[in-house]
């Protein structure tokens, strides 16, 4: 099954959320998705110890179905991770997937074709990735009441089936071309 070669090759990580929805066969996930492995461990004797991973999908969630990934939404800290994420991961995009990423550094909401699917592109400020999804796709709390963890993220994908995406269908260079520079305030904290 997908999400156990994911977590078994150490892609998974900072999970919230994997097991199955009350769908059979459907199955949720939350949590970070490595894009780019940390270096391995010289010191360890274990193969698979390696350092922090170097590109993530933050915060992401997906739902898998027939080992295909058909819902995916995340957030993206710049958007030349997005070939990133592509390259390893399109074997398992379906092409019907329903993909909503969020990226710092795009000031307006556009869409990209890549290998085949559509990513709708949303800007991204701050917040709680899921937070800003269930907002997107009009989500209230009492619709996620009383359902499990992994139901969730299935009402998410059932809401995005029907989202009508702003912006136009871009080419990924015209997309990287009005990138913009994010500026983090570090006023915040301790004093």
């Amino acid at each position: 099954m997908l999400l156990e070669d994911y977590q078994a090759q150490g892609l998974l990580t900072v999970t919230l959320v994997n097991g199955e929805t009350s769908t059979k066969g459907v199955y949720a996930y939350r949590g970070d998705l490595v894009l780019k492995e940390g270096e391995k461990c010289e010191s360890s004797s274990n193969p698979n110890d390696r350092k922090p991973p170097e590109a993530l999908l933050i915060h992401s969630a997906f739902i898998v179905e027939n080992d295909k990934i058909v819902f995916l939404n995340g957030l993206l800290t710049k958007l030349d991770l997005l070939p990133m994420f592509v390259e390893k991961y399109k074997a398992d995009i379906a092409p019907n997937c329903i993909a909503l990423i969020y990226v710092e550094n795009i000031a307006k909401a556009t869409q990209v074709e890549l290998a085949g699917v559509t990513y709708k592109l949303l800007p991204f400020k701050e917040g709680l990735v899921w937070n800003e999804i269930l907002e997107e796709l009009y989500i209230e709390k009492h619709e996620l009441k009383n359902q499990s963890a992994e139901d969730k993220v299935a009402v998410a994908y059932a809401a995005a089936k029907s989202y009508k995406a702003k912006g136009a269908v871009v080419s990924y260079e015209e997309a990287e071309a009005n990138t913009i520079v994010v500026v983090k305030d570090m006023s915040g904290g301790a004093i």
